[in-house]
């Protein structure tokens, strides 16, 4: 990504976030990037062409932060922390990013549909790293496709919790309470009395 585009990009994602898809406007995030109008549409048609941009991009440095994390890590298990801290990570530094996100995963309109793809995507990559798990008897076996999405959105409650508390907590200190908590599960087990 071009310097240009960058400062369009962290600019859209702050318009969107502070004044959401339908308040945001081209000239909004022309302004905020410090770009003539001019610029904005030579790189991008519309507001809708921008919106898709930045999720395609956000999910890309996603992908590509636990690639480079994970690539010398052998363990699946610490492979899958990886994931969950890279993706936690990322409300950390882009709250903005995540609030755009939120705030269009539902409705019917071509960008929600498209947004929703993408996660599916993801959602396809996470299972990539669960399987992993399985095969090597890490986890158990069960539908894979489910436990992704679980493993997605028990890391996008937290992230909601952490964007409306905006609680300042340790990270890995965060990562290992989640991952104990869905690897143990939160039941307790009761000693057997003979």
């Amino acid at each position: 990504m071009n310097n240009t585009k960058r400062t369009i990009f962290e600019s859209a994602i702050k318009v969107f976030s502070k004044n959401g898809y339908s308040g945001a406007t081209m000239d909004a995030i022309a302004a905020d990037a410090g770009v003539a109008k001019g610029t904005l549409y030579y790189h991008f048609k519309s507001k809708e062409e921008i919106f898709k941009y930045i999720v395609q991009e956000g999910m890309n440095v996603l992908k590509e932060k636990i690639e480079s994390d994970s690539k010398n890590v052998n363990n699946s298990l610490d492979k899958i922390k990886i994931l969950c801290k890279v993706q936690w990570g990322l409300v950390y530094e882009s709250r903005d990013f995540i609030k755009v996100i939120m705030s269009q995963l539902w409705g019917q309109e071509i960008r929600q549909l498209e947004l929703r793809k993408c996660i599916r995507s993801y959602i396809i990559y996470i299972q990539d790293y669960l399987k992993e798990a399985m095969d090597d008897g890490s986890i158990k076996k069960c539908n894979l496709s489910f436990l992704a999405y679980t493993l997605f959105g028990t890391v996008c409650s937290v992230a909601v919790y952490e964007l409306m508390n905006e609680d300042k907590k340790d990270l890995d200190d965060m990562i290992e309470n989640l991952m104990s908590y869905i690897l143990n599960g939160i039941k307790v087990e009761k000693e057997n009395k003979i």
